[in-house]
Parts: C-alpha cells; structure tokens; sequence
C-alpha cells in the first residue's frame, strides 16, 4: 500500500512538471509572435532608415620629425595594446623598373627580407621572429616600396632593430632570389586560369598600351633576364634615408622611441643626389573600340567598358565620387537596372577610379551569361548615357552622399589607419587635411554637380569595350556592338630554351 501511495505521489510531480513546462512552452511561443508581430509592423524600407548624424572626426594626436639624414618620421602613441607596429614607405615602384626586366621590384622587395641581413642569416631572423610572435616584411608594388614590423612592446627593441638591418643591410641571397623566381614562373603559367584576371590584366593594356609601366606583365624572358646584381643596384637606387617616410603607432613612450630611431638609423647615410623619380607620361593607348579574347570552356563573360580617368587631387573628385554612389551598390541604379529589372548579371558596377599621381580608369563590368553579353553591354552605354542626360534624383543623391559620408568614418577606425593615411599624402605631395576637404566637397555636391562631372569626365563616345568569353556561344555575336572586334591573343610565351 505504501509502495503505491509513493507511486501515486512520482506521477503527480511528474504531471505537475509537464503542466509546468508545457506553461512556459507557451509563455516563449506568445511572447515569440508578440515580438515578431511588433518588428513585422515596426519594419521599414532600407530607404526609411534613419541614423544618428556622425560625430565629428579628430586626428589622434601625433608627432612629426625629420631626422639630420633625411628621414621622415611620424609617431602616434595608442596603449590600448601592448604592440607596436611600423611602416617606412620608400619612393620607388614597379614602374621604375627597366622594361626589359619587369618583375625587378617585384623581386628587389621580397627578396630584401627572405635574403637575410649582412647580421643575421634567413633562417636566423625567421627563428628570432618567430620566438617573440613578431614580423618583418618588405615588398615593392606599383607605386611604392615598403618594409614593416609587428612586436610586442617588450620585444620593440630587439624588432626594431631587425627591421633597421634589413632595411639598412639585406644581402639578397642568390638562392632565395631563385625561390622567387621559381614561384614567379609557376604565377605566369597559372596567369589564364581565371577570367576576370585575363580582363583586367588586357584591359590596363587597351587603356594605358602594352609597353605602359602600368599596364606591362612579367613574362619568362623578363626573369630570366634578372640577376642578383640587379636587385643591388635596385636596392641601391632607391633605399635612402631621404627618400623615405617612417610611420610607428602603438604603445610605446615617444621619447623612447626617438632615441631607438636615432640609435638604429640615424647614423644612415644619405644621398645628397637623389632626386624624386621622373615618371613616364601616361596618354590612352585607345579611345574606343571592341575587343574579345576567346575562352571556349567558358559559360559566361567577363565584360569591361571604360577609358582613362584622372586623379585624387581633381577639385571634381568628391562629386564623381557621389556619382559613384548613384551607379553602385545595393538599389542604385546599375543594380536596379542590370541586375533587377533585366536579369542580366548578377553582379555589375561602375567606378570612376583616380590614383594619386598618374589618371586611373573609369570602368564598368560584370559578369554575364553567354548569350547576354551584347545586351549586358548597351545596358551598360545606356546607364551612362542616362546619367549624363538626366539630373539624378534628390533621393538618389541624399543616399549616395549619406552612404559616401557614412563609409568616410572607416577611414578612422583607428590610429594605424590614420596614420597610414597622413604618410600616404606626404609620400604623394598632398595636404594633411586632403580627406577633410573632401569630406566637407562631398556634403557640398548637388544633383547639378553630379550631371555636370557626369557630363564633362565619362566618355561614351571613346570606351573601351574587352569581352572574355566564349565566341560560339556569344548570341547575337559582338558584331552588334561594332562592325571591327579586334581579337587578343593572351598565349604565354615560352620559356626560353636553356643553354646548354
């Protein structure tokens, strides 16, 4: 009897713990589709949200100094972390490399580091590094040299004073500059494997000319050509103490630091005859035209249209940037028309594109299906045309100039990037306050600007038409687009024949 009685007791509990947990099953479900009923009736259209207005944004205090031989220093202090970071910018590039050998610079920045220094081996520095979770790092592209370093605040001294030795003293081992080789030969090889790489890699040709230094590829011949006595002379040429900018932020106390920078390259050397690189004269290669490069096994194409372009420092700068605003992005106009209304991309865009110190590119792609190309690209010319005979909207202005102004505030989300910004406009030559002007230009433009930049910078009349894709089953053929299409050959070259 009692066994029952105790039985009875373990089935009511157990009854009251389903009823109790069958209560807050429905408690969570009710308050679940109360909640989802307020966001359904408090939800808006992306174009009826409101955001707080940006606060303003300061520079974070800094300290700028020039050292007897030359060199440019910038210090900003941060001590939310223990790290420190550097970065030297060195005036030099890709583009200055001989013709002949491009891919010199290439090599020069890389091999700098792999080499080793006059002091230490690689295989030395990479352990020294790699016991304190520390980086050095160097390379040259287009339009600039740089060498960095990453370090605990405790190991700031020990860094620093590798990332001087290889600044100051690399050696450029001959097998590490074979290592690069290899790997550049395995790069050439590989250079067709990807569409969109083929379109941009031809288009800069179209745009700038095949010999342009901005615009010439690195080919077997061109390494081959390469010795360890070029990446000296290189190296030599460029890597002076007056003729480079040196940025570190981090946690660090500043007179500290100045002393470290003093102690580890103050001694450096200058060069009291060198002179800022003269660069080539960049004019269009072409100002109009169709041209097509065949890849059979291809589905769809890559497709780009554009022309030569201009520079940061044009005064029209912060509007053609809001006409950017208007073409891209998600409900702009290129994506509401190409993508939404006819179906013909999924992805498509159309930049006016500047560079510091020579013009940039505008240019406007996408990739399509096969038998969309022709039309992919007269939607393309027609939006372009539209632009520039219709005023923009005051909504489609209010968006592009919010979401230009909103994005500006990531230019400073913290002191590296800061920093990294006022070296880069004195490597270039302009103000330090170059992206507060442009901030306060941009808030300035009106829909009057946007159609007088549209009208006077884009050039439908002389684009540049490049299609990658496959030739049978492009339908209507490109012959709609223009009576002429001009093929480009993008075979590789052989390598060379080894002497024997």
């Amino acid at each position: 009897m009692e066994l029952k009685i105790k039985n009875l007791k373990f089935k009511v509990k157990k009854s009251q713990q389903l009823v109790f947990a069958l209560m807050l099953v429905f408690a969570f479900l009710l308050a679940t589709f109360n909640f989802s009923l307020a966001a359904t009736a408090e939800a808006k259209y992306y174009t009826e949200l409101k955001f707080a207005p940006l606060s303003e944004i300061k520079l974070p205090k800094y300290e700028r100094f020039v050292l007897q031989n030359g060199l440019v220093v910038y210090l900003v202090e941060d001590r939310e972390l223990p790290l420190v970071n550097g970065t030297a910018l060195v005036r030099t590039g890709s583009r200055l490399e001989p013709a002949a050998k491009v891919g010199l610079a290439g090599f020069t920045g890389a091999v700098m580091r792999t080499g080793g220094t006059k002091k230490h081996s690689p295989d030395e520095l990479n352990q020294i590094l790699e016991q304190r979770a520390a980086a050095v790092e160097t390379s040259i592209s287009e339009a600039t040299g740089s060498a960095s370093f990453e370090a605990l605040s405790e190991d700031l001294e020990t860094v620093f004073g590798l990332f001087a030795e290889v600044l100051r003293e690399p050696v450029f081992a001959a097998e590490k500059l074979d290592l690069a080789k290899t790997q550049a030969r395995g790069g050439i090889a590989r250079r067709n494997d990807d569409p969109d790489e083929i379109a941009t890699r031809e288009f800069r040709k179209l745009i700038y000319g095949k010999d342009s230094p901005y615009a010439r590829t690195i080919e077997y011949a061109t390494v081959d050509r390469i010795s360890r006595d070029d990446l000296v002379k290189f190296y030599e040429q460029y890597f002076h103490p007056n003729n480079i900018i040196l940025g570190i932020v981090g946690d660090f106390d500043t007179k500290k630091m100045r002393s470290l920078i003093q102690a580890k390259l103050g001694d450096w050397q200058p060069n009291p005859k060198f002179t800022k690189p003269q660069l080539a004269e960049v004019s269009p290669a072409n100002t109009g035209g169709v041209f097509f490069v065949n890849q059979p096994q291809l589905t769809q194409s890559s497709v780009l249209i554009g022309h030569l372009g201009g520079r940061f420092d044009n005064p029209d700068y912060p509007a053609l940037d809001v006409l950017n605003g208007v073409l891209n992005g998600f409900g702009r106009r290129l994506f509401n028309e190409l993508r939404s209304r006819q179906g013909l991309a999924y992805s498509v865009y159309g930049y006016w594109n500047p560079r510091f110190d020579y013009p940039g590119m505008f240019v406007a792609g996408g990739q399509t299906r096969s038998d969309a190309t022709v039309q992919f690209v007269k939607a393309l010319q027609a939006e372009i045309k539209r632009i520039q005979a219709q005023r923009v909207t005051a909504e489609e202005l209010a968006f592009a100039k919010e979401s230009t102004l909103n994005s500006f505030v990531f230019n400073f989300q913290d002191p590296s990037q800061t920093l990294s910004r006022l070296m880069r406009y004195e490597y270039y030559g302009y103000p330090a306050d170059f992206l507060f002007r442009y901030q306060k230009a941009v808030a300035a433009t009106t829909t009057a600007d946007v159609q007088r930049v549209a009208k006077q910078y884009l050039k439908p009349e002389n684009t540049v038409t490049l299609v990658v894709g496959n030739q049978t089953a492009i339908q209507p053929p490109l012959t709609q687009l223009a009576a002429k299409v001009i093929p480009i050959d993008v075979t590789i070259p052989s390598p060379p024949q080894a002497k024997n």
